[in-house]
């Protein structure tokens, strides 16, 4: 437990001094933009490409491993539509909610606690994971959000089209997947390069997924952000876990697919709530409350394996 312990608290300091910066205007609003963007697009693909070209494919990609980490996110799908069903959530309220439940941060929270966790060798496995995982997550999402009325197939394709082409996590890991099937070496410059990139990646993600909470919106969505994050960081990973188990995997070899999925909500909910008409408020509400429960959860999760 003081492994987990000494591996969480830190990850989740670097996140409240983000949101200690936020607030007292070291870091103004107008900034995180910018850095969000060289995150996602520049520092987090050049790590994920790196570490998965360079590593043995082989060795480190697992189908069945694959399986179970694809299966969870599928099984809440269905529970959560079952659940909303059962209620009187409003329309916008409902898409949101449910993508919400298991659209998880991997890039910027869960490969972080990976490669703190669990070293080279669990970042790299779950580089490979994440962009299958991601991949997935931006099919069921798009289809549960609701574009306009008459135009719902048209805007739907065109945006789960655009989702693929242009996600840097996704793009990066099926090249680093390539370089890494064909045995394509890196030059030495670049992959000196890429490592200095990546270098910057995860501390300032974390950075920049604190500075991005907003604390403000969360009473006047506590209800459906607490369901929310029962779905995504409690039930999510015990039916990974429970899918693990039932295929046969060692805890070795299933931690990197669990930590990826009890990964709180990811930020990207909030802007395809707002591009796909679903409810801003509550994706913003949804992933500070998940993102700051995580901490207890992840904790709990590594302590309990």
């Amino acid at each position: 437990m003081l492994e987990v312990l000494t591996t969480i608290i830190p990850i989740f300091l670097i996140i409240l001094t983000g949101l200690v910066l936020r607030g007292i205007d070291f870091l103004p609003g107008h900034l995180l933009g910018p850095l969000n963007r060289l995150v996602f697009y520049v520092a987090i693909p050049a790590m994920i490409f790196q570490k998965v070209a360079e590593a043995d494919f082989h060795a480190h990609f697992q189908p069945v491993l694959l399986a179970g980490t694809l299966l969870p996110p599928l099984v809440i799908f269905a529970l959560g539509q079952a659940t909303l069903r059962a209620t009187s959530m409003p329309g916008s309220e409902s898409g949101t909610f449910l993508q919400s439940s298991y659209h998880g941060n991997l890039g910027y929270i869960g490969l972080a606690v990976a490669y703190y966790y669990l070293g080279d060798q669990g970042l790299t496995q779950a580089s490979i994971l994440s962009g299958f995982l991601m991949l997935l997550q931006n099919l069921l999402s798009v289809w549960v959000l609701r574009p306009e009325p008459g135009t719902a197939g048209r805007n739907r394709a065109l945006y789960l089209v655009k989702k693929i082409l242009v996600n840097p996590v996704i793009l990066s890991a099926l090249a680093g997947i390539a370089f890494s099937l064909f045995r394509i070496p890196l030059p030495e410059i670049i992959s000196r390069s890429l490592s200095i990139l990546s270098g910057m990646a995860l501390p300032l993600a974390l950075i920049v997924i604190g500075a991005s909470l907003s604390v403000r919106l969360i009473r006047a969505h506590l209800g459906q952000a607490l369901a929310s994050g029962g779905f995504k960081l409690v039930l999510l990973p015990f039916v990974g876990y429970l899918a693990y188990i039932g295929l046969g995997l060692e805890k070795a070899v299933f931690m990197p697919g669990l930590v990826l999925l009890a990964a709180p909500s990811a930020t990207v909910t909030y802007v395809m709530a707002a591009e796909m008409h679903g409810s801003p408020d509550l994706a913003s509400a949804t992933v500070t409350l998940n993102t700051l429960l995580s901490a207890l959860t992840y904790t709990l999760w590594l302590g309990l394996l």
